[in-house]
């Protein structure tokens, strides 16, 4: 393989122009680094094959590796072994850092969901899922047994998020996610271009400290869609607290699996739909 390339940030410096009433003013600018990773798995006496293909903010890759197979049930927390970037002699410069291999302890099942070129964008974290009913046969592992959430606690929630939220300061275009004790303490919180690789990263980086992404709360910082239900349920949370609207999908799988479900979260109010 040739010499390692640069990896690539999370933020990139572009040129822009600012126009207002009086002025334009060339000046430079922050965005939100956005680039394709592709996944793969490999077993005892099965070689790394590609899973899935997503694009995403570069940094903690290996936590959304990791995340996004434990979510779909590919990989447990005691069966994922190792997470690394591959080092295939026919990668190119442009794919040594954008292309990762979870590797796992125990056969695992990727299925026809994830047979062959599965991809998906920055901003849907259910394609390739043959329908609703795969969606809703979702692997649980640990759930977080506690009390009843305390509204005051939900309110405070995504303030403490977006005091966490570096990248989203530099160039507002980023979501983030994270898990936060039933007293409102952030155990991790990651950002991403993709709502659903946030919260992947999230759970990833819990199962590689070998510590459960099941806790109070999952809490994001867009809208609670039906992939985020998902991903909460499986993590095993008690509750997924959401600025935004959750959609009737995300309400039915909550009501149905037992997640408590806020939207609309802000200091002053919150709405409890499961």
């Amino acid at each position: 393989m040739t010499e390692l390339a640069r990896r690539t940030g999370p933020t990139s410096r572009v040129r822009v122009v600012e126009s207002s009433s009086d002025r334009d003013r060339p000046r430079e600018d922050q965005v939100a680094a956005e680039e394709p990773l592709e996944i793969r798995v490999a077993a005892p006496g099965v070689q790394a094959r590609r899973a899935w293909v997503t694009m995403r903010t570069p940094g903690h890759d290996f936590d959304l590796a990791a995340g996004w197979a434990f979510h779909e049930g590919i990989v447990g927390s005691a069966s994922l072994l190792e997470v690394a970037y591959c080092t295939d002699e026919d990668l190119t410069a442009e794919q040594e850092f954008n292309v990762v291999t979870v590797r796992a302890s125990a056969p695992v099942d990727l299925g026809h969901r994830h047979e062959g070129l599965s991809a998906g964008s920055s901003a849907c974290g259910v394609c390739g899922k043959d329908s609703i009913e795969a969606a809703l046969a979702i692997v649980r592992g640990a759930r977080w047994t506690g009390p009843e959430p305390h509204s005051a606690v939900v309110r405070r929630l995504p303030e403490l998020l977006r005091e966490q939220q570096s990248v989203f300061a530099r160039t507002g275009g980023v979501h983030a996610a994270g898990l936060f004790t039933a007293d409102g303490d952030p155990h991790v919180v990651r950002e991403d271009v993709g709502r659903h690789n946030a919260v992947d990263k999230v759970s990833g980086a819990r199962l590689q400290a070998g510590e459960s992404p099941a806790d109070a709360f999952l809490v994001v910082s867009g809208r609670a869609g039906f992939e985020l239900v998902q991903k909460a349920v499986a993590a095993g949370v008690g509750s997924l607290v959401a600025v935004g609207a959750p959609s009737s999908l995300a309400v039915h799988l909550a009501r149905q699996a037992g997640l408590g479900l806020f939207g609309f979260t802000r200091a002053e109010r919150t709405v409890r739909y499961s």
